[in-house]
Parts: structure tokens; sequence; C-alpha cells
């Protein structure tokens, strides 16, 4: 896991507008991102590479469909690390990440403290996969694992939310 650092860089709205568009479609062309913008695509273009340069945009992803890739048994697992071993919950982390079928990894607060996001192609895969890798670790009490049935992106969802002021409470939703 790498250590994100929080950028210098003061953002506008033309900043923010540009990141809002590329969280719901980051194949967008840069065309279509400067007009929705509302700017050139000269302008688009800068304060992307802008952007990128300073660490505000750290990286692009794809969505893809897992049950296409035979990965079509999705579990979140609840990990409790043993009593004192909170401080290593970091390290734990950085070796969970690391395993085949971990999508994600949540350091977290409250009653549990990581969720691990794994895909994987059966139930036979994912038991051995919470036993033999992620509840094995020393430091770990405990790894329950939870079935998703669906999982929906939320960006694909904002069409009625204008970007960060609305999700920051700074501008109601129109």
């Amino acid at each position: 896991m790498t250590q994100r650092r929080r950028s210098d860089r003061t953002l506008d709205s033309i900043d923010e507008k540009i990141v809002w568009e590329l969280r719901r479609e980051a194949r967008i062309s840069n065309n279509e991102l400067a007009a929705r913008v509302n700017v050139s695509p000269s302008t688009a273009l800068t304060r992307l590479r802008s952007l990128r340069e300073s660490g505000i945009i750290t990286s692009t992803h794809a969505q893809y469909d897992m049950t296409a890739l035979g990965l079509d048994l999705h579990a979140i697992v609840f990990v409790r690390l043993k009593p004192g071993a909170q401080s290593s919950s970091r390290d734990y982390a950085e070796r969970a990440v690391t395993f085949v079928n971990v999508i994600n990894v949540f350091l977290m607060g409250g009653s549990y403290d990581l969720l691990v996001h794994v895909a994987c192609t059966s139930s036979d895969q994912l038991q051995q996969l919470v036993a033999q890798k992620i509840a094995a670790d020393p430091v770990v009490a405990s790894a329950q694992a939870h079935i998703v049935f669906e999982h929906l992106i939320a960006a694909q969802h904002m069409d009625h939310v204008d970007g960060f002021p609305v999700m920051r409470g700074e501008r109601p939703i129109e």
C-alpha cells in the first residue's frame, strides 16, 4: 500500500469539475471532458496534466465484469486483530492486499479492524482464501466472510449530483 500525501495544490471549480467527470467516466475523451466542464480542449488537457503531476489524480481504473472473468463470488471479510495487535493493522493490511483474489483492503475503526473485499470462483476458493491466508496470520483473532449479492458503484448513479461542493454540503442538490 502506498502512503498518499495530501497535495499542496489548490483546486478551483474547474479542477473539481474535471475530477468529478473523470470519477464518473475515466474513459471520456478530452473533447467530451472539455465540453462537460465548459472549457476549451487545450485547457482541459493542461488542467488534467497538472492534476496528475500534482498527485490529485493518482490513477484511473477500469470497472470490469468479474463474472465474465469467472470471479462471480464476492465477499467482504470482516477482520478483527488480536488485542494489542491493532498497532500493526497497517502492516497486516499491506500483507493482505497482496493476496491473490483481494480487491481492496480498508483499515477501520469500530468493531472490526479491517474489511477485505475479495472475488473468488467458488465458495471453496473463498473458504481456502479466508482460512489459509486472511485468518492464518498470527495477528488475526477472527475473520468472517460476508457474501456480496450485488455491488453498486455510486459514481455511476450520480447524475442528480453536481460535483464535490454538493458532497461537501456547500451546495444543495439541484
